[in-house]
């Protein structure tokens, strides 16, 4: 069993609405990290009236009980993931794509952040920012100016660098 799975199982039971039912099985069916729009257009399939009203305040329900994860990263649209119990995300530069993953040295990581800054964690993601195997390719084969820039680690802006 997946720890996604232990995770599920050890959810409390909890009465959904049709509704609410819809869109946390729109979120569990996906492998990637929907939008509430992306949501909205899957659930609107098999309930056509539903509306985006329904659906915010349904994800809202459905994160508040902990089945699902919000996930926000700056400006751009938040994101519900599936898998509640802890873990990592990496996101591509170039397509958006978001990716879960779990390293083991994390939690030896965030504590020796938290000494270093002297905070007191409330909760702790490590984000890894880059370019994901597919727009590396497709850089490779100059099909993605954009991908270029990005995996030469030179912006397509005035040509700046942007090594590590």
């Amino acid at each position: 069993m997946t720890k996604a799975a232990a995770a599920q199982d050890a959810k409390p039971e909890v009465n959904l609405t049709r509704q609410r039912e819809a869109i946390l099985n729109v979120i569990r069916a996906r492998e990637d990290h929907p939008t509430a729009n992306e949501i909205f257009q899957a659930a609107s399939l098999s309930l056509p009236g539903i509306s985006y009203a329904t659906v915010y305040n349904s994800l809202r329900f459905l994160k508040e009980a902990g089945l699902v994860l919000e996930i926000n990263f700056g400006d751009s649209a938040s994101r519900y993931d599936r898998e509640t119990g802890r873990h990592d995300h990496a996101i591509c530069n170039c397509c958006g794509k978001l990716v879960d993953f779990d390293l083991p040295g994390t939690a030896d990581l965030i504590r020796a952040a938290a000494r270093k800054s002297k905070f007191r964690p409330s909760s702790v993601h490590l984000t890894l920012r880059g370019v994901c195997p597919d727009c590396q390719e497709a850089a490779s084969r100059g099909r993605d100016t954009k991908a270029q820039s990005k995996v030469s680690g030179v912006s397509a802006v005035k040509g700046r660098s942007r090594k590590f």
